[in-house]
């Protein structure tokens, strides 16, 4: 029940973080790294996304799902 809860997380939190969340952080400041913040969140989810993608993989393979 668990791992499976935490699969639907995975598999939603990119999805809320990209398209959801995005009206919350459309702004300028803070500039991090150089960019506005609306371009380091983008950036940030880009780069965190294939780890949940991987995390589902894992989950998958631990059930015995990848047959």
């Amino acid at each position: 029940m668990m791992k499976k809860l935490l699969m639907i997380l995975l598999i939603i939190l990119p999805f809320l973080a990209q398209l959801v969340v995005l009206p919350f952080v459309n702004r300028i400041d803070p500039i991090i790294l150089g960019l506005p913040f609306l371009q380091f969140w983008l950036f940030l989810w880009i780069v965190l996304t294939p780890f949940c993608t991987f995390g589902i993989y894992q989950l998958q393979k631990s059930q015995g799902g990848l047959d």
